[in-house]
């Protein structure tokens, strides 16, 4: 469902970019808090089979409403296929995120571990199968998520008018979720359920809590000071448990740094979709959506991991090169970072093909002759401007001023005319002169999801009717524009009738250009009427391949494969047997956290640019890279199980000692009997 959230937003909602970025990660970081509750409800209160049926349906119960908020038609009464209620849209999608975050995050710390309790201790290889294959399914749903996902979300549907398919790119989700909790049920019977046990996280809390208003109490001079500060734990808690937790706290530091790689990694699903959406995805006959680039990301994934684990560090370690975890997760950060250096100047690259549009206090200004003969015509501060018969000028000229004078033809014809500032205008010079001149509003922006906007322009002296598939551009009176109509890329054939006669004009179309098309007053409807109709490009089509995206992918999930699953691997072996949950509620919240992160710059920040915002993240995740490299330097490594075993050996032995001395105090006692009965 995220893979096309970001775009739900920007083009449903009509939210700009950087709302659209914000509420994305809003709602990524809560889905990776929840999973904190979702652990303290499972094993305190429910337990797991039961907690993942709730919240499943709390899921399900989400992804219908974010379905509901997407259909246009609810709301849509004067039928143009925009809602008129937004924000009955808006606070349902909310509503249904929030369901979607408590449902998702509830069951993440659930689904595997119930996985895992089905197996017992002498099972431990199909356990580790079963973790495998989970991890497999789960890039598997991925993969085809991305792929199908947004091919729903492209599909037209609706009652009145048609609009891109965001009901069933939603609908299709929440039926499969159904359909997953159903036969989740069907199987309970044969489900080992294991009844909570209480949850360490609350025993950690309390004995972290304890240790800080202990030490706090006992701040004077007076009284001795103690190796660590949960030392001061000990006069309630057992001596075992401070030290798991001293070995937790040890690794749960090495994690502050750790947001920052979360913060760039999680942009793939927002600020490069919208980079998508500016970029030419024709690969051959195939056509790929901006959100399905993401696909790239759990395909380089399941290709990436076996390389990694079978190849490349096997080869590492032959070179006798000591490659520690730490190291490499430090390596991932910093392939992370060269990921967004990469996103930056494919940034670069597209704006150069982005046209310049006018400031506020600027107006631009393009000129069509509809006749059938070349003219001149007099712009202020400006050479005269020739213009060839059913031409336009090249470019839009620049003006500061509001109004302006124009004047064409011999004798001159002038008119005044009052411009739009902040506006792009075309002024439709009719093959008489003397005739009304028509100003024209022309789009001041690319058209969106990568869609071209095309109008007509008749210069005959009859009207005509234009038409193509799915789109009306209706009667078109002389010498007057019709409205722009947004058309998909590849073919299209339009038809132009006026009632007795009719002919068809066809044209290949890329992405997100914008084109008047001009209908001369030579115009002649018959076979070759496609070489009548003049062309004038407004804005060019995207230029830049999406296949440039490819290499900032490829390092973002190197980066990911190097750096989390070593990090999730690390923190297990550096964890206490019972401390496994705190450490995986502390990595999920270091995700939590860089979702934050890139919501406060992209409210708070307002980069102007988006290549310099790519390099400002990029440079933070470096600085931050080699923080976390000096901590890993000093960094030592644990045996917790080592550790472990030494504190269980001196509690036995305390226990023994105890005992003997309890024997001893005993025979003293009878000891003592027998005298005072002599």
């Amino acid at each position: 469902m995220r893979a096309v959230l970001v775009l739900y937003f920007r083009y449903f909602l009509r939210w700009d970019d950087d709302l659209a970025t914000s509420i994305y990660h809003a709602f990524v970081a809560m889905c990776y808090l929840t999973p904190i509750l979702g652990a303290i409800v499972a094993d305190s209160w429910l337990g797991k089979f039961k907690t993942i049926i709730y919240l499943s349906i709390v899921y399900a119960i989400g992804q219908v409403v974010m379905a509901i908020s997407a259909i246009h038609d609810i709301t849509d009464t004067d039928r143009d296929g925009t809602p008129d209620n937004m924000t009955f849209h808006v606070s349902l999608s909310m509503v249904g995120l929030f369901l979607i975050a408590l449902g998702t995050g509830g069951i993440k710390p659930c689904v595997a571990a119930f996985g895992g309790d089905q197996f017992k201790g002498h099972q431990e290889k199909q356990r580790r199968t079963f973790f495998s294959v989970f991890y497999l399914c789960i890039n598997a749903g991925s993969l085809l998520s991305t792929i199908i996902t947004p091919i729903l979300r492209a599909q037209e549907c609706g009652i009145h008018s048609q609009q891109k398919c965001y009901p069933l790119a939603f609908g299709v989700p929440a039926a499969l979720m159904v359909v997953a909790l159903v036969v989740f049920i069907v199987g309970s019977g044969m489900y080992y359920k294991a009844e909570p046990q209480g949850n360490i996280m609350l025993d950690v809390c309390k004995c972290i809590g304890f240790a800080i208003s202990n030490r706090f109490r006992h701040r004077s001079p007076q009284y001795p000071k103690k190796q660590h500060w949960m030392d001061w734990a000990e006069d309630k808690y057992d001596k075992l448990l401070i030290a798991q937790i001293k070995m937790v706290l040890k690794v749960l530091f090495l994690y502050i740094p750790l947001p920052m790689f979360w913060t760039l990694f999680d942009q793939k699903g927002s600020r490069w979709t919208l980079q998508a959406t500016t970029m030419d995805g024709t690969f051959g006959q195939l056509v790929i959506q901006p959100d399905q680039m993401q696909t790239v990301n759990p395909i380089l994934i399941l290709t990436l991991v076996p390389i990694m684990d079978s190849v490349i560090y096997p080869l590492i370690r032959k070179c006798g090169l000591n490659f520690t975890p730490l190291k490499r997760m430090t390596v991932g950060m910093f392939l992370a970072a060269m990921a967004f250096v990469c996103a930056a100047v494919v940034q670069i690259e597209i704006d150069k093909t982005l046209p310049t549009f006018p400031s506020a206090s600027q107006s631009q200004l393009k000129l069509v002759n509809m006749g059938s003969n070349p003219l001149t015509v007099t712009l202020p501060h400006n050479n005269p401007v020739q213009l060839a018969a059913a031409q336009a000028s090249e470019n839009y000229f620049v003006f500061e001023d509001k109004i302006i004078r124009v004047s064409a033809g011999s004798p001159a014809v002038s008119v005044i005319l009052p411009l739009g500032m902040g506006r792009r205008q075309t002024l439709l010079i009719p093959s008489n002169i003397s005739n009304s001149w028509v100003l024209t509003k022309d789009l001041f922006a690319k058209p969106e999801e990568g869609n071209n906007a095309i109008r007509f322009i008749n210069g005959m002296n009859t009207a005509v009717n234009v038409s193509t598939t799915g789109t009306q551009f209706g009667i078109i009176p002389p010498s007057f524009p019709s409205q722009y109509s947004l058309i998909r890329n590849g073919k299209a054939i339009f038809t132009i009738h006026n009632g007795a006669q009719s002919c068809e004009y066809s044209r290949e179309f890329g992405f997100g250009s914008s084109f008047t098309l001009l209908i001369p007053s030579s115009f002649t409807f018959g076979p070759d009427c496609q070489t009548s109709i003049t062309e004038i490009e407004d804005i060019k089509a995207n230029s830049v391949h999406m296949a440039l995206q490819i290499p900032q992918y490829f390092l973002i999930t190197a980066g990911e494969v190097v750096f989390s699953v070593t990090g999730l691997e690390f923190s297990y072996s550096q964890a206490p047997s019972n401390m496994k949950a705190v450490l995986q509620a502390g990595w999920l919240f270091t995700v939590a956290i860089g979702n934050f992160i890139v919501l406060i710059v992209a409210e708070l920040g307002r980069i102007p640019e988006q290549w310099a915002e790519y390099i400002l993240f990029a440079s933070l995740l470096v600085a931050v890279c080699v923080i976390f490299s000096i901590m890993a330097h000093f960094y030592t490594y644990m045996d917790p199980a080592e550790i472990e075993a030494q504190f269980k050996k001196r509690d036995d032995e305390d226990k023994e000692i105890e005992i003997v001395k309890k024997n001893s105090i005993k025979l003293h006692d009878e000891d003592n009997v027998k005298q005072t009965k002599m």
